[in-house]
């Protein structure tokens, strides 16, 4: 087996990272690995400078700084691990530090065009029903898109008006709302039967062959969606989860508990709402004060 393939089982099995943090750096220190060999270096014998070296290249390529950094990251667990197997005594990655990023806030919708967006589906036929479902669900919960087409079955309780959230490192459970409740018990009762193709599918959300939607599956019908609505901001999956954790603490819900339905490790993720809040008050004040 490869390092690179060592480095990756490593995260699989023993940090237990999610998919997509095992995609990112896995496929970031494949590009180092590219970058070491055309500069006739070993991951061993590359030091802090060379990785800095490094991070410049790839800023001259035109990559973004938060790209960079977030190759840089990779690069710093990659060493963490190559201590731990004693291939290298020191981090050469560790204590690099880019230009500061400016925080870009992200884009929420207000109350009413959230209302608009999930008034587009039509629950009266199957797609619809399916698309409601999954957009009630999504705004209910706050979750990620990878935590919403992985949801199966045994995740959701309705009768008790509550999803479990699950992976690799923690479960969460999220309450729902009455609306996302109904619209979730008329699709599995109505509509998911006939979706399904094969009888054991435990997934609660299927694409029209009947197999688990995929994440390209639902960008697409989230830019159907915002397209019928005619919302001019760039809607994405993440948009409605910043929405539903800015309305949470906008009505009064304390970060801590916002933190743990997204499921964030840390705190700081959270905060990042309450400069959102504090924009859209700043953004008003300007608009409405005679003195500005």
């Amino acid at each position: 087996m490869d390092q690179l393939a060592q480095y990756q089982h490593y995260l699989v099995e023993e940090k237990k990272a999610s998919g997509n943090t095992v995609s990112s750096y896995t496929r970031d220190v494949g590009q180092y690995f590219q970058w070491l060999s055309s500069e006739g270096l070993t991951s061993e014998a590359a030091t802090q400078s060379d990785v800095d070296r490094y991070t410049k290249y790839l800023l001259s390529l035109g990559k973004s700084v938060s790209t960079v950094t977030r190759s840089l990251a990779s690069l710093k667990s990659f060493y963490s691990y190559l201590q731990e197997c004693r291939l290298v005594s020191a981090n050469p990655a560790k204590g690099l530090v880019l230009e500061k990023v400016e925080r870009k806030l992200p884009q929420i919708l207000t109350s009413k065009e959230v209302e608009l967006f999930l008034e587009q589906p039509d629950p009266h036929d199957a797609k619809g029903c399916r698309d409601k479902a999954m957009l009630e669900l999504l705004y209910a919960t706050g979750i990620r898109v990878s935590e919403l087409i992985n949801l199966n079955l045994e995740h959701l309780n309705l009768s008790a008006g509550f999803i479990r959230c699950v992976n690799a490192k923690k479960e969460r459970v999220i309450p729902l709302y009455p609306t996302a409740i109904r619209a979730l018990a008329d699709y599995i009762e109505h509509v998911r039967p006939q979706m399904i193709d094969q009888p054991e599918e435990r997934s609660i959300f299927v694409n029209m062959n009947g197999s688990r939607m995929s994440r390209q599956g639902f960008w697409k019908i989230i830019k159907h969606y915002q397209d019928m609505a005619g919302i001019q901001k760039d809607i994405t999956p993440h948009t409605l989860r910043h929405s539903f954790a800015a309305h949470l603490l906008e009505n009064g819900a304390d970060l801590h508990s916002i933190q743990e339905m997204l499921g964030h490790a840390d705190i700081s993720s959270t905060q990042v709402y309450t400069l959102v809040i504090n924009q859209k008050l700043k953004d008003v004040y300007n608009k409405a004060h005679p003195r500005t």
